[in-house]
Parts: structure tokens; C-alpha cells; sequence
């Protein structure tokens, strides 16, 4: 098994998220540095679990409770809304 060039892979995952984030009243966060942190743990949990994670979910091993926290996870629509940012701060209103 090969493994995936992970600028590649984070690359791809940003282009996905993108597209997320098209007409939605929020952004990446504005850091460049911790948005690419974010993404290469996007990339690093994908190589490890076959999926993209969310980097500050715990991942449980049960498949349906994991696809939750497929980023963007279930939970990131409510913490935009209370806290600004999701918890992992991928995605901000500011």
C-alpha cells in the first residue's frame, strides 16, 4: 500500500471544505498557519482511519458514531452559532 502525499491529501480536503463553505455565513479561520495544522491533521487522520476526521473528535472505532465526526462533523453548525468557531477552529463567523 502506497501512501498518499499528505500536501496532496490536506490540498484536497481544503477543496472539498470549500465547497462546504459555499453561501454559508462563515470561513476558514483567517490563521494560515493554524489552518494548515488543521488540514494536515485532516490529511494524517485520513491516512490513519480511511476518513477525514475531525482532528479534535475522539475517534471511537464504531463506524456509525465515527461518521459524525467526519469533518465537517455534526457539531460545527451549533458551535458557529454559541461559540463563533468550531471547536477545532477549521471554520469561524469572525
Amino acid at each position: 500500500m502506497t501512501r498518499e502525499d499528505p500536501v496532496q491529501t490536506a490540498t484536497s480536503i481544503r477543496a472539498r471544505l470549500e465547497n462546504h463553505l459555499k453561501g454559508k455565513p462563515f470561513h476558514f479561520n483567517a490563521d494560515t498557519a493554524a489552518l494548515e495544522g488543521i488540514l494536515f491533521a485532516l490529511a494524517k487522520r485520513k491516512e490513519q482511519y480511511g476518513e477525514e476526521y475531525c482532528p479534535c473528535r475522539r475517534v471511537t472505532g464504531d463506524k456509525d458514531e465515527d461518521a459524525k465526526i467526519i469533518c465537517p462533523c455534526i457539531h460545527h453548525l451549533k458551535e458557529l452559532e454559541v461559540d463563533g468557531h468550531c471547536h477545532c477552529r477549521l471554520f469561524t463567523r469572525d
